[in-house]
């Protein structure tokens, strides 16, 4: 009897196990497809409101709806198609506003369709006038301004081109070319165009010339300036020469130099020639032109003349001489003569200038006035270089200069 009833016991402890096993599976499988149900769907369209407006979702946790408000940042909801007809409208509107209107809009920055976020003050970046800073002197010559500074850690010169001054009357209207180099080494010159016109044009360009500290005070800056006319002829103005020995102790102060024009140069002790040269690469010619000489000292009235000779290393290979003119302080040459030259020898050539006297005894040579080479680099500095390179820097362009001349060596 007791063994049946244990067994009846355990049996129904068993079926009680069972079934609350499964109650409690049947109760999660209804519970996990009854809770999706639990939640609202997410609202997919954004509430109507203006363009720039913050959007709110609403969500729903558990058995209770509440909403949270979740932002995002603004952002514009226009469609394409609408961004299209809103930027059409907008061109015809601007098409029918006044010129004032759209230039109202300039120095703002703007989003899309016109929307201003801030405007830049103009007065912050911009400075006073050039010729109010820099006015030059009194007087009425023709007047360079310019600095200089040399870094002695990058062994550079610093040279600020500022403005010109009282330019002449019939170079108003023209472009203003400058050309600077630093004699006797550099052989290229540097150019700065004047940014606009009128008596007193303005550069405001800096150059930078490598040199050696050692070298630097042995340099001259050679300035010279040019007026360009409309048929693209250059014209010379005048030009500074500036020694740069004692100059650079006061680095970056405004400088004022006038222009030496050609009728202002000086002669030098034995007197000045004017040589025009004119070197043509079609043709390998070299146009050699003797205009007039001034300043000359002359032991005699024998009459002057001048012998021009080509020379190619130390070889002379062709040797001219003019009819003899009358004897005068000044004297007028024109006299023009023609070299071949080709242009791989141009590094290798020069031209050598002599005046000469006759000499009244026969067999006597004639007496020599004064010498002057024109060359490149290997046979001249200064002048004559920068009358050189000038040439073969602008071919089929004569080139007019005076010059010193030299006692023979």
């Amino acid at each position: 009897m007791t063994d049946r009833v244990l067994l009846l016991a355990a049996g129904l402890s068993a079926g009680f196990l069972l079934l609350l096993l499964l109650g409690l599976m049947v109760c999660h499988l209804w519970r996990k497809r009854k809770g999706p149900s639990r939640y609202e769907e997410l609202l997919s369209v954004v509430p109507s409101g203006p363009a720039w407006s913050a959007p709110v979702i609403p969500v729903s946790q558990g058995s209770w709806a509440t909403l949270i408000p979740f932002t995002l940042p603004p952002r514009f909801t226009t469609s394409q198609g609408d961004l299209r007809k809103e930027e059409e409208e907008e061109e015809e509107k601007m098409k029918m506003e006044p010129q004032g209107d759209i230039l109202s809009h300039r120095g703002s920055l703007s989003v899309s369709r016109w929307y201003p976020l801030g405007t830049l003050l103009a007065g912050l970046y911009s400075g006073p006038p050039l010729n109010e800073v820099v006015a030059p002197p009194p007087g009425m010559a023709t007047r360079l301004c310019f600095s200089v500074e040399y870094r002695h850690s990058s062994e550079q010169l610093l040279v600020s081109l500022l403005r010109l001054g009282n330019l002449p009357p019939h170079f108003h209207g023209n472009v203003t070319l400058v050309e600077l180099r630093l004699l006797p080494d550099d052989r290229r010159p540097r150019q700065a165009k004047a940014r606009g016109t009128g008596p007193d044009p303005e550069f405001n360009d800096c150059f930078i010339f490598q040199v050696s500290g050692v070298c630097v005070s042995q340099s001259t800056l050679s300035v010279c300036v040019l007026s360009v006319k409309q048929d693209s002829k250059r014209h010379a103005v005048g030009r500074v020469l500036f020694p740069l020995e004692g100059e650079l102790g006061q680095a970056g102060r405004v400088l004022w130099r006038d222009l030496e024009t050609e009728d202002d140069t000086q002669c030098s002790d034995l007197g000045d020639v004017q040589i025009s040269l004119c070197y043509s690469p079609a043709l390998q010619r070299l146009s050699v032109v003797v205009l007039r000489a001034r300043g000359l000292q002359l032991p005699s009235d024998a009459g002057v003349c001048v012998q021009v000779s080509l020379q190619i290393h130390t070889q002379a290979v062709k040797i001219r001489r003019s009819c003899v003119v009358k004897a005068e302080v000044e004297p007028y040459f024109s006299y023009r003569m023609t070299f071949k030259l080709r242009s791989q020898h141009l590094d290798e050539a020069c031209l050598r200038f002599e005046l000469q006297q006759p000499n009244g005894a026969r067999g006597e040579p004639p007496v020599l006035l004064g010498v002057l080479v024109l060359g490149p680099f290997m046979y001249a500095r200064g002048l004559q270089l920068q009358h050189w390179m000038d040439m073969v820097n602008t071919p089929q362009e004569p080139v007019k200069l005076w010059h010193g001349l030299s006692r023979a060596t």
